[in-house]
């Protein structure tokens, strides 16, 4: 189970019980501060990954000097291998920066393990590389499809992935443009987010992910699909607003559905001082 908690500067008064929202544009990703997400972002349900300062969340594969340092994650020698996410992930929208020299062969891996050994059967791998260094060229898949003929980008500067994988379907972006469309007829179903080392330096930053395909369970209104347990001293409402107020002692609400595999967002708020309660 993974929970995905917002700061504490940003909690209020409701208590939002999502485990996922649909797919939908988010309105001013561009003027994001560096590893950050827009209000609009956490709304839509949006994960940050890569938080700027450490490698929380993530798990080198191999001995590689990955670093972070002014808002970058960065590595450049050592064994090739992956830092992955600690968790898997299915169906998603994935959105990262990437800076490399002309000369560097790096990658972005998908749905992958964290010791993948065939790009083209157990992960997909989104390759960073000039084309006179790989013949799957930046946006591509190795093993499995190339981007298309022009998508050489200038070395050195940052540019950013925009992908979409939902089921075997899978569209690429760079910098906004479509440069892959690609279909597994046999699609690997979940897996880590992997960021590679093979051969030269490559950066990193904006690491971010909507999950896609999952629902609310709390519908704002009443408390449909909930169960309050008798006996105890809580009083359990839903408020004008569409928040979940929870009043005069101790008390338990549970979801009538049972989940495995899940992101679990909320917002709190605690009017009193030295309450005791949790999720």
């Amino acid at each position: 189970m993974r929970i995905h908690r917002r700061s504490w500067r940003d909690l209020w008064t409701s208590l939002v019980l999502v485990i996922a929202s649909t797919p939908a544009a988010v309105a001013g990703a561009a003027d994001a501060p560096l590893n950050a997400l827009t209000p609009e972002e956490v709304a839509a349900g949006w994960l940050l990954l890569f938080d700027g300062q450490t490698t929380f969340g993530w798990e080198p594969a191999s001995e590689a000097n990955w670093n972070v340092a002014d808002g970058v994650l960065s590595v450049s020698s050592g064994q090739p291998g992956l830092l992955c996410t600690t968790c898997d992930f299915g169906d998603y929208q994935l959105r990262v920066d990437f800076r490399a020299p002309a000369t560097t062969n790096s990658g972005v891996f998908l749905r992958t393990p964290l010791k993948p050994t065939n790009p083209a059967g157990d992960c997909y791998e989104l390759n960073i590389a000039a084309p006179d260094v790989s013949p799957f060229a930046t946006g591509s898949f190795v093993g499995r499809q190339k981007a298309e003929a022009a998508t050489a980008i200038a070395a050195g500067e940052w540019h950013t992935f925009d992908v979409t994988a939902q089921g075997g379907h899978f569209v690429v972006k760079v910098d906004g443009r479509p440069v892959l469309d690609y279909t597994d007829p046999r699609p690997l179903p979940r897996g880590r987010i992997g960021l590679q080392l093979n051969k030269g330096l490559v950066e990193f930053r904006n690491v971010k992910l909507l999950p896609l395909g999952l629902q609310p369970i709390f519908n704002g209104r009443d408390l449909s699909g909930w169960k309050i347990f008798p006996g105890r001293k809580s009083e359990f409402a839903v408020t004008p607003a569409g928040e979940i107020s929870i009043r005069n002692g101790n008390g338990q609400l549970e979801s009538e559905g049972s989940y495995q595999d899940f992101v679990l967002e909320l917002e709190v708020k605690t009017n009193g001082r030295g309450l005791n309660s949790g999720v």
